[in-house]
């Protein structure tokens, strides 16, 4: 036993040696053992290895591995998400050395099965929850920034007008939104637009507050909820306007034509649709299947899959919309991610009182992990507005852009 742990401990060493040779990163990695091995100066984030069955999420790192190793309990960390972000890619990109897989193949006798089924469900957990680190409004999408100095309050009402300026909102159309959330947009397009607004999800917990703010704001006579499926909303040619804000990322790329199918149906003709939505970075939108994308559908959104922004325009397209205006608000989801995750690490304390601990760090290093992936193009976000053109001519649409922006 005694030789078998002092080969171990060398092997140990030399891999961290070896590591340390290849990396310069604000980060020291701390063993359970009490020895720490610094990969550059001045560490600013601390890697916490509780045991030497961790090390197998050293081999060959991948964020995905990284990111399951703390949720799990794996791994720990020290030190801001951002500085954890950038140090977990630099690991990442340095190419380990075999000497890890020795050391890992040596330490782990017994290898542990990962949970079959997601853990939780995106929506499982509590409005109170949510309402910790998003904005007053609780609007669960990328804000809009006009300088970027602005609160998360204030840049997800600017982007409430923004998708209103868009659709050409006026007094008494028919206006749906798709997976309408908390009914933060129909609230505020009623409110402040004049319309008729119907909001549809599939929440539970997002339709029992959504009713309730119509009710507190006094809207029911032109702003109502309905748990409903998009594939079950009726009202053919009926709705001078249609938003979706971060659904259609749940829609699968299979059924995408359905989905553009479904809003061109509800629509009257030269009616305008508004599509806001995660896009692939991938042109050839191959399946998820990258280490990160299992790690997202595991622990938190199953299922989900992205279109690279051309197959999201081809499908519109090929539904019966002319696509007017392609706007790209990737800056603004990174910085949105980073509001959202300061604002959620700034309240730990209340949020282990409303989820377990190991549901928060799902949370956590999801938020801080998407700003990052954001930041360095690993995804992206786009609003696509088109017209639903049934009849030969031109659109409703003024011959500018200019009704986009307030003068």
């Amino acid at each position: 036993m005694k030789l078998a742990t002092a080969l171990l401990d060398t092997g140990v060493e030399r891999a961290l040696e070896s590591l340390r040779d290849k990396v310069s990163a604000p980060i020291a990695i701390d063993l359970w053992d009490g020895r720490s091995f610094p990969l550059g100066p001045a560490p600013a984030v601390r890697l916490k290895v509780p045991q030497a069955s961790s090390l197998k999420y050293l081999v060959r790192p991948t964020l995905g591995h990284l990111a399951e190793a703390f949720v799990e309990g794996e791994l720990d960390v020290e030190g801001s998400l951002r500085d954890v972000m950038r140090s977990a890619d630099a690991l990442v990109t340095s190419g380990n050395s075999s000497a890890w897989q020795r050391v890992a193949t040596a330490a782990v006798r017994h290898t542990r099965k990962l949970d079959r089924e997601a853990i939780h469900r995106h929506y499982d957990v509590s409005n109170e929850f949510y309402g910790l680190w998003l904005d007053r409004r609780m609007v669960y999408s990328c804000a809009y920034f006009r300088t970027g100095e602005e609160d998360i309050d204030t840049a997800q009402e600017q982007k409430l007008d923004h998708i209103c300026r868009k659709l050409r909102l006026q007094p008494g159309e028919k206006f749906l939104d798709i997976g309408c959330g908390w009914g933060g947009l129909i609230v505020h397009a009623a409110q402040r637009y004049g319309v008729d607004a119907t909001g549809i999800t599939l929440s539970q917990n997002q339709f029992d507050l959504a009713r309730e703010r119509i009710a507190a704001a006094g809207l029911q006579d032109r702003c109502r909820v309905a748990l409903r499926d998009y594939r079950d909303q009726d009202g053919d040619g009926t709705f001078d306007k249609i938003a979706s804000v971060g659904m259609f990322e749940h829609v699968g790329l299979r059924n995408l034509p359905v989905y553009f199918g479904t809003a061109y149906r509800l629509l009257r003709d030269r009616g305008l649709f508004l599509n806001h939505g995660i896009t692939s970075s991938d042109v050839d939108n191959r399946e998820i299947g990258s280490d990160t994308g299992r790690f997202i559908d595991k622990y938190v959104f199953p299922h989900g899959e992205l279109p690279h922004v051309a197959l999201a325009l081809r499908e519109m397209s090929a539904a019966g919309f002319e696509v007017s205006d392609v706007e790209s608000l990737r800056p603004h989801y990174a910085k949105t991610l980073e509001h959202w995750s300061d604002r959620l690490e700034a309240r730990l304390d209340d949020a282990l009182k409303l989820v377990d601990a190991k549901t928060l760090r799902v949370w956590r290093v999801y938020l801080m992990g998407c700003a990052y992936g954001f930041q360095q193009g690993w995804m992206s976000i786009h609003q696509l507005l088109g017209s639903k053109q049934q009849e030969p001519g031109l659109t409703e649409l003024p011959l500018t852009r200019e009704f986009m922006y307030p003068r």
